[in-house]
């Protein structure tokens, strides 16, 4: 595989740059020296802040965006080997990179590679442990899978020896890192459109473990099944955190939440009390994440009070929760949440916090996932009060499955919650304004553009 001097800076490409990650990861080589070029099918904010920095941007994809200056390209996973440019790098013989090869490249430069994976988590568990860093003065840089308002963006370029990045599990891309520390917040079924069942998934997760060093750590929960057996083989240092297992390292004890749905707790320590936390973002997954975060910390020999402060001010990341507005009285939330667990976890904390009906706008992400999952999401979703359902965003995938919302919806309602399916987002939006009171709430979730319908009602 061709090694990027970080020393010796040169001119490097990326087809998909508007990407969250692969906008991220082009700041940083800015930040080095490189010259940056890079390729995406719309403009963005992400995009237009590339350009500020000095990066060279090409709405479309061809084979002539490659200047004849580029020496290295990197794609996404989306990018297929028919891509003109993808085409064109090969033609000329131009060494290529993967997004997750260029980050697990980009690891080695620093003394501490922390990489936050999961099935679920893994961006508000980075952006906690970026707020404690920040609150520790630490100056991190950090790549997370979302807008952070605390770091301005999805990166930031620090000067210390600490790296922080979240580690997705999709196509194995994490198994190109090279981290020091590693998070596992959980281990569930998900991209099963390339992971074949949940043992070929734990297989997985155990693979990446296997990438630590013997001074590294792995830092994993303790509510994961049989996580002892799957990591038993795991050479390096081992903390865990939980929830439900009294045995763990990190513990959550004297659990509540105020009338926000927002948790409070002593952070637990093998039997010692640390501090009282009070959160910021609502539901127990949150207290979890909390956990994890604060695990990291400490390995990083960061203070009690940095967590302290790091905690207390985490108030959530674009699309984890968000509240967008209210409209005629009605709350309106948007959530990223896209599986199962995810999404009962988000109904629950609204639950918390809301006593009034809850109505959850659904936009399933991905044929293979919904149908592998349908039994789950009904469950899920029928902890709302009522539950509106778009049509599948299909993301990458062309092939329907013979699927569609409206299975779901049927399923929904034999559970004994209403459901409704429409086909496009403005009768999705007539119907809500005809049929929402005032001192409701309201849920939009999917990983798609689902977002939009709050948007547009809300008229922002």
């Amino acid at each position: 595989m061709y090694q990027i001097d970080f020393q010796k800076p040169t001119a490097v490409h990326f087809i998909g740059i508007g990407g969250i990650s692969m906008s991220g990861l082009a700041e940083v080589l800015l930040s080095r020296g490189f010259q940056v070029s890079g390729s995406d099918v719309n403009a963005s904010a992400l995009t237009d802040h590339l350009e500020d920095d000095g990066a060279r941007i090409f709405l479309g994809q061809r084979a002539s965006n490659i200047g004849d200056d580029v020496q290295v390209v990197v794609y996404t996973a989306a990018i297929h080997p028919d891509n003109p440019e993808y085409k064109e790098a090969v033609r000329r013989n131009l060494p290529m990179l993967s997004r997750a090869e260029l980050l697990g490249q980009m690891m080695k430069n620093y003394q501490d590679a922390v990489a936050i994976a999961g099935t679920h988590g893994k961006t508000t568990t980075t952006s906690m442990v970026t707020e404690i860093l920040l609150a520790a003065e630490a100056d991190p840089t950090i790549s997370v899978g979302g807008i952070l308002h605390s770091i301005g963006g999805n990166i930031r370029i620090g000067h210390s020896g600490c790296f922080v990045t979240e580690a997705c599990e999709y196509t194995n891309s994490y198994h190109s890192f090279f981290p020091t520390i590693e998070v596992i917040l959980n281990i569930r079924e998900d991209h099963l459109d390339f992971f074949k069942d949940i043992n070929d998934i734990r297989d997985s997760f155990h693979t990446f473990a296997k990438l630590l060093p013997e001074n590294g750590l792995l830092i994993i929960n303790a509510d994961i099944p049989g996580y002892r057996e799957l990591m038993a083989d795991i050479s390096c240092p081992m903390v865990t955190f939980s929830i439900e297992d009294e045995t763990a390292d990190y513990r959550a004890v004297n659990v509540s939440y105020n009338e926000k749905g927002f948790g409070s707790f002593d952070l637990v320590r093998r039997g010692e009390v640390l501090t009282h936390l009070e959160l910021e973002v609502p539901g127990e997954h949150n207290i979890a994440n909390a956990l994890a975060a604060a695990a990291v910390a400490e390995a990083l020999n960061v203070s009690v009070e940095a967590i302290e402060e790091g905690l207390d001010g985490y108030t959530g990341t674009e699309r984890r929760f968000e509240r967008k507005g209210e409209l005629g009285g009605v709350t309106v939330i948007d959530d990223y949440a896209h599986h199962p667990d995810e999404i009962r976890a988000t109904l629950l904390a609204a639950e918390k916090l809301h006593k009034k009906k809850i109505w959850c706008v659904f936009q399933p992400h991905t044929y293979t996932r919904t149908k592998a999952l349908m039994e789950e999401f009904s469950e899920a979703l029928s902890l709302a009060d009522e539950v509106v359902l778009a049509e599948i965003f299909p993301a990458r995938e062309t092939d329907t499955l013979g699927i569609s919302s409206a299975d779901l919806a049927a399923l929904i309602e034999k559970r004994g919650t209403r459901a409704h399916y429409f086909e496009t987002f403005d009768e999705i939006e007539n119907f809500l304004l005809e049929n929402m009171v005032s001192g409701e709430l309201l849920i939009t979730m999917g990983a798609g553009d689902v977002v939009k319908i709050g948007e547009n009602l809300l008229g922002l």
